[in-house]
């Protein structure tokens, strides 16, 4: 019986041994070609515990990651790092119309869980132009994109749960068709916003009852070579919310800078813009059914505001 006894005890002591690895909050290092801990990002994730109340940094080395990832809701506090931005690449080539996926399910990475963050690395959806394609589809709340390329076309970043907040920040992010778009609430500082053919670069569909959806501020919107007729949204429903403020804007911005989608929008959706510059700025030809702020309005516009929705988050202290 005590030899059994000891027995049980060595083995448990060993499962507690195995299953705390990798439960502390030093980094884990994935690299391609073998020299990290992990060959695969997807590994790596799932040695993460549920709930960690600490930090955990999944560094990536320079290298091409075909994955289609999904971090979980019951994982929370991890950051994935790229080495390099241009050489740290996740990619995958769902579309829409394989065996008629549907837009939801043809992420490259999808974020469910809480306080995630992405830095320094490219989410990319290199599928063929046949359908909807989406990179970066968010569920989880409190989620930062810091310095990443987000890359695509049509429908490139997903922001899937009304009241969720993200953050972007100094991010590259293409497309071709409302290639932004959802019900979160999701602040864009810094960032380059190139579209890559003359098409519609928002698509909010924010609920009536949400005060704030996609605020753009401080960013440069570009275009490639011959596009040159682009809205700067259309509000995929009624209430869709997007505000440009502060922002350069091309001479690819269509001078109405809006379309309705539906005529009945006109009513409900809610465009702002504040204080832009550049050769597609120019308010005079807008739809008069979107807005420009005032200088009193524009002033409580602020990360600190935006996000209190549900708690004190302040993704930029």
């Amino acid at each position: 019986m005590k030899k059994l006894l000891t027995t049980t005890l060595l083995l448990l002591s060993l499962t507690v041994s195995a299953a705390g690895k990798y439960d502390n909050p030093d980094t884990l290092v994935v690299a391609r070609d073998g020299t990290g801990e992990f060959r695969t990002i997807d590994e790596a994730i799932e040695v993460c515990r549920a709930f960690m109340d600490y930090h955990k940094v999944i560094f990536v080395k320079k290298g091409i990651y075909k994955e289609k990832l999904v971090i979980p809701s019951w994982l929370q506090n991890i950051e994935i790092c790229g080495e390099d931005v241009n050489e740290t690449v996740i990619t995958y080539d769902d579309h829409a119309n394989i065996n008629k996926m549907g837009t939801f399910r043809t992420y490259t990475l999808k974020i469910e869980g809480n306080d995630i963050t992405l830095k320094n690395i490219t989410i990319e959806n290199n599928s063929a132009r046949l359908g909807q394609a989406v990179a970066l589809h968010t569920e989880g709340d409190r989620i930062k994109v810091i310095h990443c390329r987000i890359i695509g076309h049509q429908d490139t970043i997903y922001t899937g749960v009304a009241g969720t907040r993200l953050f972007f920040r100094d991010c590259y992010i293409c497309g071709t068709t409302d290639f932004i778009f959802g019900p979160s609430i999701a602040w864009f500082e810094g960032c380059t916003i190139e579209s890559l053919v003359n098409s519609y670069i928002t698509a909010a569909s924010t609920p009536k009852d949400q005060p704030f959806g996609y605020i753009f501020n401080n960013c440069r919107l570009t275009a490639k070579e011959g596009v040159n007729q682009v809205y700067l949204g259309r509000p995929w429903r009624d209430y869709g919310y997007t505000l440009f403020m502060n922002c350069d804007l091309g001479k690819h911005i269509r001078p109405e800078g809006w379309h309705h989608w539906e005529k009945q929008r006109e009513q409900t959706a809610r465009y702002l813009e504040y204080n832009n510059h550049g050769e597609g700025a120019s308010t005079k030809e807008r739809v008069v059914w979107s807005r420009q702020l005032t200088k009193k309005e524009a002033v409580v516009i602020t990360p600190e505001t935006v996000f209190s929705i549900s708690d004190r988050w302040n993704p930029v202290k």
